[in-house]
């Protein structure tokens, strides 16, 4: 793979604590180093070959206990070494025999992974990679896999393994520099290249034809005029279509959230209370535990989702920064009980820093900061960089529901019989709209889903705990049937439609 060879810290000379810019260049003009400063922080699209590598990875990484085992309390340090040592080479020679069963049967005999030990560490790139661009998929192979690397950089467990498994992760940035074409993130053409084509009901059908066939041809021209003896047109095409893939994860992921400060912004005013509209919440009534105005908690719910849309714009790099805190020996975890259940309590400079600088640069944003700025992060809330960011990458499969449900209200309102319904339930369509976002912007931001404000609150991740607590109550919403007609399932799962 490119880049294998060079350590994390050859590969990425940036500023790990720089915001990225929240907006994209507009197709057609010139990129700055927009796409060079992301690009060092978007992982490379599995190729087919890759993709056999990743059904492998993923199979071992499903049947292994590694977690269940290892983290489970009553053991010396001696043992819990052993029992490290033990899992990581069931998994090592899984991961060989499957791949190649002679060689696998030799290793079984001899115990010799270090002469395995680069198809080892591109075999768990390739399932880290694949994380990172979805974060829904893998949810719990990817836990074992980075617990199970997080052991195997240890001096205890190094010692008896005496081979590494990491590699640094392959990014577009690390993939075109070792073959001498970073380039090509600075050509004036990349932006159409690697531009989003939507079907958003504003475009028309030729409109998107000729965009499509722009970007096709810009895709070609590229191609050609960056290939070279060291990195071919296919390969070069691989990073664009990588750069392209990050650009549909933040549709995915990122719009949501642009879309709800959207109804906010249009369908409520900080200042003009409409009848019935009103914002405010009072700690000890409706489950609420803080006490906002109109207007305090209209700039609580802007604030808090202008936070999690530039968390959603920056994840690739904040995942980034989680795996290499994660794999930090200056900062070792230690296995607690934090009160749910044994965690790896681990502190993670990097990933704080970077929040630091998302929190500021939000507040710069949105002017005023109202409630606590606390970022949990190395404690009984948020264990360590795989729980915060895991925690984040959740933020869609809360609000994405809600998007699709309040577009398809006006589908299903052609329905004379789901008319008739709305109407007399519900006062009509764009009234309907208007009760759910009430109903969302003031129970889901009202401090609830803990008894204490450490655990909830309105601290930084305290605001995804109340937003998760109003999921889990959405059936007891007189909205509800609207949810299921639309073919809503769960928060945590896929539309039906």
């Amino acid at each position: 793979g490119g880049g294998g060879t060079m350590s994390s810290t050859d590969m990425m000379d940036v500023d790990e604590d720089a915001p990225l810019a929240s907006l994209a260049p507009e197709a057609g003009s010139a990129p700055g180093n927009w796409f060079t400063e992301r690009a060092k922080y978007i992982p490379v699209r599995l190729t087919m070959a890759e993709r056999k590598d990743l059904r492998l990875c993923e199979a071992v990484l499903s049947v292994s206990e590694y977690t269940s085992k290892i983290d489970a309390t009553g053991k010396s340090k001696a043992k819990r070494t052993q029992l490290q040592l033990q899992e990581i080479c069931a998994v090592l020679t899984a991961l060989i025999v499957s791949k190649d069963y002679t060689a696998g049967r030799e290793v079984v005999d001899s115990r010799m992974y270090k002469d395995h030990e680069s198809a080892i560490q591109d075999i768990l790139e390739i399932g880290r990679r694949h994380k990172i661009m979805n974060p829904e998929k893998m949810r719990g192979e990817y836990g074992k896999l980075i617990y199970m690397l997080q052991d195997s950089v240890t001096p205890e467990v190094q010692q008896l393994l005496d081979m590494n498994i990491v590699k640094p992760i392959i990014t577009v940035h690390s993939y075109l520099a070792a073959r001498g074409a970073q380039g090509v993130l600075d050509d004036n053409l990349i932006t159409i290249a690697t531009r989003e084509i939507i079907a958003d009901g504003e475009k028309s059908r030729q409109q998107l034809n000729k965009e499509s066939k722009e970007k096709h041809r810009a895709i070609e021209y590229l191609g050609e005029k960056y290939a070279s003896r060291n990195i071919s047109e296919d390969e070069i095409k691989l990073c664009l279509y990588s750069m392209g893939d990050n650009h549909s994860f933040l549709t995915a992921n990122r719009d949501p959230v642009d879309k709800m400060i959207q109804y906010l912004t249009k369908l409520f005013s900080p200042t003009d209370i409409e009848p019935g509209y009103d914002l405010s919440i009072s700690g000890g009534s409706d489950g609420a535990r803080l006490s906002h105005s109109h207007e305090k908690q209209y700039y609580y719910v802007l604030q808090s989702l202008t936070l999690w849309r530039e968390i959603a714009h920056d994840m690739f790099r904040l995942w980034y920064l989680s795996e290499e805190d994660l794999l930090d020996l200056e900062h070792r975890y230690e296995l607690k009980d934090t009160g749910q259940g044994h965690q790896r309590v681990q502190q993670a400079p990097r990933i704080s820093s970077a929040m630091r600088q998302v929190l500021h640069h939000t507040q710069q944003r949105v002017g005023k900061w109202i409630g606590s700025s606390v970022v949990h992060l190395g404690d009984s809330n948020v264990p360590n960089a795989l729980v915060f960011i895991d925690k984040y990458t959740q933020v869609a499969s809360i609000l994405n529901p809600i998007v699709l449900v309040l577009r398809q209200i006006p589908e299903l309102y052609k329905n004379q019989q789901v008319a008739r319904y709305i109407d007399e339930e519900f006062g009509g369509c764009s009234k309907l709209a208007r009760d759910i976002l009430l109903d969302f912007f003031r129970s889901a931001f009202d401090g609830s889903g803990a008894d204490n404000f450490y655990d909830a609150g309105s601290c930084i991740d305290g605001r995804l705990t109340s937003a998760w607590n109003w999921c889990s109550q959405i059936s007891s919403k007189p909205f509800f049937p609207i949810f299921k007609l639309a073919g809503f399932s769960s928060f945590d799962g896929e539309f039906q439609k």
